[in-house]
């Protein structure tokens, strides 16, 4: 088994912090953008796409400012995923950070999958 790789991707979003995080946080936020439907139940949440269903548990979460889960699939110990906000603290620019993990020879495609998502959420929110 190869060792996953940690990658950063930053979008900028026009958005309050609170309303971003709704995107992501939350079942419904979630399945405007991110899958066609989410459930959430104790600390797991279940992502349905077309013909395939994957879960993911929540790892940590600061409100307003990142939330982390791990897919329950990935046997790697390191790997998660995260959604974080950040905001400039000159500009108040707010940009969201995604922290994902992935083999080197699936990098591309990852970081292209990410695109596509984080423009679908920036078209949700009209940003």
């Amino acid at each position: 088994m190869s060792d996953k790789v940690k990658y950063q991707l930053e979008f900028p979003v026009r958005s309050s912090p609170k309303m971003l995080y709704q995107y992501f946080s939350t079942p419904s936020g979630l399945s405007e953008w991110f899958a066609n439907d989410v459930n959430f139940r104790g600390e797991i949440y279940t992502f349905f796409w077309d013909d395939s269903e994957e879960k993911a548990k929540l790892v940590s979460r600061k409100p307003n400012v990142y939330i982390r889960m791990k897919w329950e699939e990935d046997d790697d110990p390191k790997s998660y995923f995260e959604f974080r906000i950040v905001i400039d603290e000159l500009t108040k620019d707010v940009s969201l950070i995604i922290t994902d993990f992935a083999d080197e020879d699936d990098m591309e495609g990852a970081k292209l999958l990410w695109d596509t998502q984080i423009h679908e959420l920036l078209h949700t929110l009209g940003s």
